[in-house]
């Protein structure tokens, strides 16, 4: 496999981060007024205003170019098709299936795995609108009123996330989600709800997942105290699982299984059965609706042009500012309450999958991946970070997420909200010069030694790049464009990165740790096998006191 940086196209982007770094965003804007919309595009219900960025004609060029000699394309089309290309577990990626709605045949392994997907999601359908309708209750004969989802990871975030982003589309249940296996967690969620009225569901593909096998086990010892019998089990926890041998011993009736496959990962899994929260949450017509907004912007993917294409540009973006201005993280800035939980996502999305350190063929690799991905929710963030954004020491790319419309327009509280997004998008490209700072303070009869120096803690660098991320309005149609546009963009990262976006090796050594750990922990008297410093915690912990 070639270096990466030892492409031709590599060096020429090298050569050309020399030059943008001459340029002044301001001053582009001034030389071309139609800077905005060549350097704007739509799909599926969004539009991404990307002419904020450190970039001209010639940048874009060559970074599609590094995307085409990557490759990119065919390594696309191979997703899509459902080739393996998670290559270090030999697996495909399809997450993309699970939003098809055509007929045309997905092979993995020469089985078309599109009729499973389908009676999958008629078995939820079935299932969501009798809850919703009543015809399925409790042990007790009540309808139920709350439903504890319990997953960690994917199977938490992303169904958690959803919901509360779908709020304004929510039926009568109430969703609690858990995930944490510190007690609290659960127990605090449990004291809100009824063992009668309630309804968990369980989302570990093995069935093995230590904190979710927890927290599922306590909830069902709650279960049981409250009266009903290890029979009413049943009636009351859902699986989403592969193994449903473990789910049916557990007590939970095999038709009330859900399945999941290998060629899905936990962060990419909302589409699927785990996705089950969500449709109960909003009903199953408007997680529908979710599917088709991803299933749009998949066409979009695979479909348009790389110049225009959403994904693409914004992948290429991300890359740009990580590989050749030194960038180590990218913030999310959504402007819209109920997407409050859309940085986390996307960090677990963007670190879990980019946070390698390897190439495809196993050599270590020489350049930046996987920036550290954060952010926070409206204009809460500009009496905090944004100090940082704009007059820090570090390049911190930002993206901004706005929908024209609110679902709740309470008199200017929305064209505030915009006025303020816009502002700081408007802020970070042009700063402030030190002309401009003295200018502002001409009125303090300042001595001219103060009025510079107190000038100069007023200037801000500007050439601060950022996206902007537009829709009428958040709907699920809009939400599943949204999540999808950003699984894309960080596929194309990892594409060109010529890493494996797809296993989480990090992730899986944490699991075996913890449990050698767990191990001595509970077994008082063991002799301790660990580093010094974890076997003087492990004693403590024994203890229980310092």
């Amino acid at each position: 496999m070639t270096s990466l940086t030892q492409l031709p196209i590599w060096q020429a982007l090298k050569q050309q981060r020399q030059t943008i770094e001459q340029q002044s965003l301001r001053d582009a804007f001034a030389r071309d007024p139609g800077r905005a919309e060549r350097y704007s595009v739509k799909a599926a219900g969004l539009m991404l205003d990307y002419s904020k960025n450190r970039i001209d004609d010639t940048t874009l060029a060559a970074l599609l170019e590094l995307a085409r000699d990557c490759e990119l394309e065919s390594q696309r089309d191979a997703m899509f098709t459902g080739a393996a290309i998670n290559r270090t577990e030999n697996r495909a990626v399809l997450h993309t299936a699970l939003r098809a709605s055509g007929n045309t045949p997905v092979m993995v392994d020469g089985e078309d795995v599109m009729p499973e997907v389908r009676a999958t999601l008629a078995k939820m359908k079935g299932f969501v609108e009798q809850i919703h309708e009543g015809q399925r209750t409790g042990y007790t004969g009540k309808a139920f009123t709350d439903v504890i989802a319990i997953g960690i990871g994917g199977s938490f975030l992303g169904p958690k996330v959803a919901t509360e982003a779908l709020r304004p589309y929510a039926k009568s249940l109430r969703l609690h989600y858990v995930a944490n296996v510190d007690g609290t967690a659960l127990s605090e969620k449990l004291k809100k709800v009824n063992a009668e009225t309630t309804l968990v569901v369980m989302s570990s593909k093995s069935f093995t997942t230590q904190e979710t096998l927890a927290n599922t086990q306590s909830a069902r010892e709650w279960f049981l105290a409250s009266g009903a019998s290890q029979a009413d089990v049943a009636a009351h926890f859902v699986a989403i699982s592969s193994n449903v041998p473990a789910a049916v011993e557990f007590g939970i009736d095999a038709d009330n299984v859900f399945p999941m496959w290998d060629w899905v990962g936990g962060r990419y899994s909302l589409w699927s059965a785990i996705g089950l929260p969500i449709a109960l949450a909003v009903g199953f017509d408007h997680f529908e609706q979710l599917l088709s907004g991803a299933e749009a912007m998949d066409r979009h993917f695979r479909e348009a042009p790389l110049e225009q294409n959403m994904p693409v540009l914004m992948g290429l973006l991300s890359l740009w500012y990580s590989n050749f201005f030194d960038s180590q993280s990218q913030v999310i800035l959504s402007y819209d309450h109920y997407l409050r939980g859309l940085p986390a996502y996307i960090q677990q999305l963007d670190m879990e999958s980019n946070g390698k350190g390897v190439a495809l063929d196993g050599t270590p690799v020489d350049y930046r991946t996987g920036p550290v991905i954060w952010g926070g929710e409206g204009t809460n963030g500009q009496h905090a970070y944004h100090q940082l954004l704009h007059q820090g020491t570090a390049l911190i790319p930002a993206d901004f997420i706005l929908p024209l419309q609110s679902h709740n327009p309470l008199g200017r509280h929305h064209q505030m909200l915009a006025a303020n997004c816009l502002a700081q998008t408007q802020a970070l490209m042009q700063g402030k010069t030190l002309e401009e700072a003295k200018a502002e303070l001409a009125d303090r009869n300042l001595a001219p030694q103060a009025l510079e120096q107190l000038a100069r803690h007023k200037v801000m660098p500007g050439n601060r790049p950022s996206n902007t991320l537009l829709m009428d309005k958040l709907t699920p149609a809009t939400l599943g464009a949204l999540i999808a546009l950003y699984e894309h963009r960080t596929f194309v990262q990892g594409a060109i990165w010529q890493i494996n976006s797809f296993d989480q090796w990090g992730v899986e050594l944490g699991k075996v740790l913890g449990n050698a750990v767990l191990d001595e922990l509970e077994a008082e008297q063991a002799p301790l096998a660990q580093d010094a410093s974890t076997n003087q915690l492990i004693t403590l912990l024994r203890q229980g006191k310092l």
